[in-house]
């Protein structure tokens, strides 16, 4: 598989940010910037094009840009719903796309060489890639092969919600990926930002300096 096929790129902003106090995750601030604007910023570079998945009213995410889809599954049915709708997307927008790959919007030192290494993983067909860390796998950050969109809304219509189980089930490549250096400190590349605690730890490290 060429490591330069065009890919499209999912970002998963559709969850209900419980643990932060609700709202939208992804448009808090780091280092001054959304979150989402740095997510965009990194991905940019190794993508053919975006779209943003997100519930409710999408002018919020006007000044990004982007497209955004919302879930066709109803009930907030996590992030394998997102994934689903992304798919689906980007089936009738970009129809000569074979991969798309998603990205969890609370990540914001994820790889820049992501696409490349995911694609390289790859044999003469598409497959289901996901990533891997020290910290465990990753599902949510992974490279789907677009046809996978109708057997996953029939895994999500039988009830199916959880990431790792589905990815797992469908023999997912893993790849892994090494720590990074942010701020003269090595993180794990897939580090979240899930409750405040770790959004302040991801703004000291962005304003540390590397000896």
């Amino acid at each position: 598989m060429s490591v330069s096929e065009p890919v499209a790129g999912i970002l998963l902003a559709g969850g209900r940010s419980s643990r932060m106090g609700g709202g939208d995750k992804c448009l808090r601030m780091l280092g001054g910037r959304p979150i989402l604007a740095r997510i965009v910023e990194r991905l940019k570079p190794q993508v053919s094009g975006m779209v943003v998945n997100a519930n409710g009213d999408p002018s919020r995410f006007a000044p990004f840009g982007l497209p955004v889809v919302a879930d066709s599954i109803a009930g907030f049915a996590g992030p394998l719903a997102g994934v689903h709708a992304g798919l689906e997307w980007v089936k009738a927008n970009r129809p000569g796309i074979r991969h798309a790959v998603t990205i969890a919007t609370d990540t914001p030192f994820f790889p820049a060489d992501l696409v490349q290494r995911f694609l390289a993983a790859l044999k003469d067909t598409p497959a289901l890639v996901v990533a891997r860390s020290g910290e465990g796998t990753h599902p949510v950050i992974g490279l789907w092969p677009v046809t996978l969109a109708a057997e996953l809304e029939a895994s999500l219509q039988r009830g199916m919600r959880k990431v790792g189980a589905w990815t797992e089930q469908h023999g997912a490549i893993e790849v892994s990926f090494p720590e990074v250096e942010v701020g003269g400190r090595l993180i794990d590349p897939f580090f979240n930002i899930n409750q405040p605690d770790q959004l302040a730890e991801a703004d000291a490290l962005l304003k540390e300096k590397a000896p």
